[in-house]
């Protein structure tokens, strides 16, 4: 497997490790809030991986958490993906939206305002069990 020397942007390594399909998924894999590195939440998909960092990423309902063990130059096959970061713990599977916690609200109090809406989408974290 070829390496580059270079660390490479985390969109562009999240797409070598194969944990989006495309580019551009794994820019808005980032974007999304969906992208932890070294427990901190990443915006962007520029930031920058090093050899070491602990990645987690939430794909749908599975969350993965990894280390990154190289950095690849290209998109290749899965055996050579699979080797660009080694699982810290097995994927484990989020449960459905049913068991998470929900906003109360009263019934007939009609929509939520801006100021409710925020207060609730704060509540909801991907990686809150």
């Amino acid at each position: 497997m070829a390496e580059t020397s270079e660390a490479p942007r985390l969109d562009k390594w999240l797409w070598f490790a194969r944990f989006a399909k495309t580019r551009s998924q794994a820019q808005t894999l980032c974007a999304s809030g969906h992208v932890r590195v070294n427990g901190e939440a990443v915006r962007r998909g520029h930031r920058m991986v090093r050899l070491g960092d602990s990645i987690e990423v939430l794909l749908g309902t599975v969350r993965r958490e990894v280390t990154v063990a190289a950095f690849g130059s290209r998109r290749g096959p899965a055996p050579e993906a699979q080797a660009l970061y080694v699982e810290i713990t097995p994927p484990r599977r989020l449960g459905p939206a049913e068991d998470r916690p929900a906003a109360a609200r009263p019934r007939g109090s009609g929509r939520p305002t801006k100021r409710e809406r925020r207060l609730t989408d704060a509540l909801i974290d991907p990686f809150i069990e």
